[in-house]
């Protein structure tokens, strides 16, 4: 039965395949639904209504190529890595049709087309020394976004795991902490002394009951409500406070939470921290996601190599 139906239609089992199966979450879900549905569309336009058996190389190549020439009227052509997004998932697709024992183009053969390595604009030290010292610290308000600040350098956490966070989580004695990143991937965290003294400092001046670890102080309270669920700050929030810190810094690079974490992995390097010891404490499944950040040691080994390598 499943010879008679066409590749699209094997598309929704995937899906739910990776919800229950491989456990991702709802968005890497949802990410997957669009990649392949374009992949569909296009099929549909072309007119290629393919079984999974009679999906060739020579096609996927077209959908490249396809890929290759498509401009989204309002931002573009496709760069190439998210030309390789589409191409990735229709792996994994092809993987999981294998795995099911049902015939169709080996997944090594799709090929990616080669990119450039991403091209990372870092933050420095100084620039977040000029970020910290932003917030007006004898505000709740401005209390509560220099923690933030100093929580996201110290953990290097993301940002949609740190509004996650509750207070009662976070420990202060052992400055340590547990969170579920990526994929329901466990880690702990570390807090430097710095950042246990403003989150401590933040934590006394709390007044309310609420259970997020960060809240909002606009709008209607909500105290009673599921414990001030709904005063949990949102990551478009921590996004926007960041960026006004840094602007009022004049850090002259797009500062994001992000930056954040990306500058708490290139100080470990530069300081002589492994690299799979980095990819742990960024909750990384792969370390070759980590490898991005060891470009920023260059400088250093250069260094290192003019000082002490006979010319």
């Amino acid at each position: 039965m499943n010879e008679q139906k066409l590749l699209v239609e094997h598309i929704p089992e995937f899906l739910q395949y990776c919800e229950l199966d491989r456990n991702l979450s709802p968005l890497t879900v949802k990410t997957y639904g669009y990649y392949l549905n374009s992949f569909g569309n296009w099929l549909a336009t072309e007119d290629k209504p393919l079984k999974p058996s009679q999906l060739s190389e020579e096609i996927i190549r077209e959908y490249r190529l396809y890929l290759s020439r498509y401009v989204n009227p309002l931002t573009g052509p496709l760069a190439k890595n998210t030309q390789n997004y589409f191409l990735i998932v229709i792996r994994a697709f092809l993987r999981y049709l294998a795995r099911k024992d049902i015939k169709s183009l080996s997944p090594e053969q799709v090929d990616l087309g080669k990119s450039r390595d991403r091209n990372i604009t870092f933050l420095t030290k100084d620039h977040l020394d000029q970020i910290l010292i932003q917030p007006d610290t004898e505000k709740d308000t401005g209390l509560r976004d220099r923690a933030i600040l100093e929580l996201l350098f110290s953990t290097g956490l993301r940002v949609s795991e740190l509004t996650k966070l509750d207070r009662d989580k976070v420990n202060l004695k052992t400055q340590e902490f547990g969170v579920i990143g990526k994929g329901g991937k466990a880690r702990v965290v570390f807090l430097s002394t710095r950042a246990k003294e403003w989150l401590a400092r933040y934590l006394s001046r709390r007044l309310d009951q609420a259970r997020p670890l960060f809240i909002r102080y606009s709008g209607k309270k909500d105290e009673e409500i599921s414990s001030g669920e709904k005063m949990r700050l949102t990551p478009r929030s921590v996004e926007r406070l960041v960026v006004k810190y840094a602007k009022k810094a004049n850090v002259p690079i797009k500062t994001t939470p992000h930056s954040l974490r990306h500058l708490f992995a290139t100080d470990l390097l530069r300081n002589g921290a492994d690299i799979r010891s980095v990819q742990e404490m960024l909750g990384h499944k792969n370390v070759a996601t980590t490898q991005i950040y060891t470009h920023v040691t260059n400088k250093r080994l250069r260094e290192v190599h003019e000082q002490f390598h006979s010319q």
